[in-house]
């Protein structure tokens, strides 16, 4: 899917990571829905079938995502999606990559790949610092609306309740907005700063 609303005539800054060891459980019971008074209710043991790992690409601009899942989480899979985001892209806009550390990141191969696709400029995130990449946001929202309550009889039912999930939300995006001020977050370090300095 081409990123939709996207001034192609600049660039595009996008979060991309992967969500990785997503299990696919399917409670063992029924869950029961919510009544007046009663909360909703899961057994709490389950059956394991499978993990998979979701990968996302999201515009920090509109919201508009491009994702997919893969069985396994190496810089093969890497080198896919990147491909994947490469085909979704109109070709003329310089892509601003913001991603972290890991290692499947960081490859040789990796390297060259973007060595030979030129408008990709790669920006990592400090260690530690997974909250400044938005689409970690964007995976807090699939596990709690697709995967947390959920129950996934096999692998592909898990990934295809996410993949919906995520093709629905690209109807109507949203991008993620800060809304604490520079002053208010600095201020916490701040007063983090002396009470570590204390003991």
């Amino acid at each position: 899917m081409l990123l939709a609303g996207v001034d192609s005539s600049v660039f595009v800054t996008t979060c991309v990571d992967e969500k990785s060891q997503v299990q696919a459980l399917n409670r063992t019971e029924p869950i029961l829905p919510l009544a007046p008074g009663i909360p909703a209710r899961q057994s709490h043991d389950y059956e394991r079938h499978g993990v998979t790992s979701l990968f996302a690409a999201m515009d920090v601009a509109s919201g508009v995502t491009i994702s997919t899942c893969y069985r396994r989480h190496r810089h093969q899979e890497f080198l896919l999606f990147l491909n994947e985001i490469d085909a979704n892209l109109p070709a003329k806009l310089e892509v601003h990559l913001v991603m972290d550390n890991y290692g499947t990141h960081k490859v040789a191969k990796v390297q060259n790949w973007l060595a030979r696709h030129p408008r990709y400029h790669v920006h990592f995130t400090p260690t530690s610092g997974s909250w400044l990449n938005l689409v970690e946001r964007l995976f807090a929202e699939v596990t709690e609306r697709c995967v947390r309550r959920g129950s996934h009889t096999s692998v592909r039912v898990l990934e295809q309740a996410m993949l919906n999930y995520l093709d629905k939300r690209n109807q109507n995006p949203k991008p993620f907005v800060w809304t604490a001020d520079a002053d208010l977050i600095l201020g916490k370090v701040e007063r983090l700063s002396k009470r570590i300095s204390r003991s």
